[in-house]
């Protein structure tokens, strides 16, 4: 199972990338796995700014909806619009094309306190 060691990881599962003070956000490969294939995406909270571990959308697969937590607090400011067509992208490319969310970076700290690879596939059992 890929766990790209460039990212940080939360315990519900997203993943982060930094780039300055904006964070690409996704789910990662061990949870596009458990939910199966995902058939629908849902995120009406861009422009919103949310705290750490709020709920932001949810991802519906064929048996299952499960809600996307905030990893770290800030502003959604973009959210993947290539998903409404293709949500499926999350499945076939979960740390590519298949990213979520764009949030503006309240705190930088609370990157850094996130999971890395390693501590990510202790969590999972990698």
């Amino acid at each position: 199972m890929s766990i790209p060691n460039n990212l940080k990881y939360s315990k519900d599962h997203e993943w982060i990338s930094l780039e300055g003070d904006v964070a690409t956000i996704g789910i990662t490969a061990f949870a596009q796995g458990e939910l199966g294939d995902i058939v629908y995406v849902d995120v009406e909270t861009e422009g919103e700014t949310l705290g750490q571990e709020e709920v932001f959308g949810t991802v519906e697969a064929v048996k299952t909806v499960s809600d996307l937590f905030m990893p770290i607090g800030g502003e959604i400011v973009e959210f993947n619009t290539d998903l409404e067509g293709e949500p499926e992208l999350i499945n076939t490319d979960p740390y590519g094309k298949g990213w979520i969310i764009k949030v503006k970076v309240e705190d930088v700290a609370q990157v850094e306190a996130l999971l890395d690879a390693a501590a990510y596939g202790e969590l999972i059992g990698a």
